[in-house]
C-alpha cells in the first residue's frame, strides 16, 4: 500500500495564495509521475496537474499560468502553489500516483477553500 500524505489547505481570500504537499514513499518516488486532482462541490474530480519523474509538468488549461506543481526527490515531496486563486478554486485537492494497472494511489485530500 502506498500512502500520500497531503497538508497545506485552507482559507484564502480570492487573489492570494496558498502551497500543497504532499509526502510520498522514498521508494516510489523517484520513478513516479505524481499529480494533483480537485474535486469541487457538486462537480467530478479533475486533473489539475502533474508532474513526471524528471520534473516535466502538464497543467489543465484553467490553472495555467497561475498554479505550478514541482517535486523535491530529496524530500519525496511534491507541491502545488495556487496563486491569484478563485472562488471556484474552491475544492478538495487530492494527491495521486499511478503505479501501475490497478495500482491507482490517493492522498486523502485537503480542502481549499477560497473566499470572494
Amino acid at each position: 500500500q502506498v500512502q500520500l500524505v497531503e497538508s497545506g489547505g485552507g482559507l484564502v481570500q480570492a487573489g492570494g495564495s496558498l502551497r500543497l504537499s504532499c509526502a510520498a514513499p522514498r521508494s516510489i518516488f523517484s520513478i513516479a509521475v505524481m499529480g494533483w486532482y480537485r474535486r469541487a462541490p457538486g462537480k467530478q474530480r479533475e486533473l489539475v496537474a502533474t508532474i513526471a519523474p524528471g520534473g516535466s509538468p502538464n497543467y489543465a488549461d484553467s490553472v495555467k499560468g497561475r498554479f505550478i506543481i514541482s517535486r523535491d526527490n530529496a524530500k519525496n515531496t511534491v507541491y502545488l502553489q495556487m496563486n491569484s486563486l478563485k472562488p471556484e478554486n474552491t475544492a478538495v485537492y487530492y494527491c495521486n500516483t499511478v503505479l501501475g494497472i490497478g495500482l491507482n494511489y490517493w492522498g486523502q485530500g485537503t480542502q481549499v477553500t477560497v473566499s470572494s
